[in-house]
C-alpha cells in the first residue's frame, strides 16, 4: 500500500493545514464527517477520487479537492508499480470561538427634563342622544 509521508500524524497535519470550512457550511452550522475513496497510482498521485457519503453544503467538494492534493509515496508489489485504493474520512467541525468579547459604551450625561408649559388648555365634548 501507498503511505503518505510522514505517516498518519503527517497526513492529519496536512488535512487541517489546508482545509477551508464552506461558507455555506458556516451559515448553517454544518458539522459531520465526509467519506472519501481515492485510487493512487504507482508513482503516487491519485487518480481517482469520489465521495462515498457526504454532508453537503460545499463540504464534499472540500474534501474532494483535498484528496486530490496528495502526493503519496510508490507502490510497489513484487516490483511492480499498483495502483491502490483507499478509503478515508475528512472530519469538519465548526472552529471554536476562543475569548470573550466586550463591548463598551460611554454613557452620555442626561440632561434634566425640560419643563412643560403650563397653560390652562381644557379639552371638551358632548354627548349627543
Amino acid at each position: 500500500m501507498p503511505e503518505y509521508p510522514g505517516g498518519k500524524k503527517a497526513f492529519r497535519e496536512f488535512i487541517h493545514k489546508h482545509l477551508q470550512y464552506p461558507a455555506a457550511a458556516l451559515e448553517n452550522k454544518i458539522e459531520g464527517r465526509v467519506f472519501v475513496r481515492f485510487r493512487v497510482d504507482g508513482n503516487g498521485h491519485v487518480v481517482f477520487s469520489e465521495v462515498t457519503h457526504g454532508i453537503g453544503y460545499g463540504c464534499d467538494e472540500e474534501a474532494l479537492r483535498l484528496v486530490n492534493l496528495l502526493k503519496y509515496g510508490k507502490a510497489k508489489n513484487r516490483g511492480l508499480r499498483v495502483t491502490a485504493t483507499i478509503r478515508t474520512q475528512i472530519a469538519f467541525k465548526l472552529p471554536v470561538q476562543t475569548g470573550i468579547s466586550y463591548s463598551y459604551t460611554k454613557k452620555v450625561k442626561e440632561e434634566p427634563p425640560q419643563p412643560k408649559p403650563t397653560a390652562n388648555t381644557g379639552y371638551g365634548y358632548t354627548i349627543s342622544f
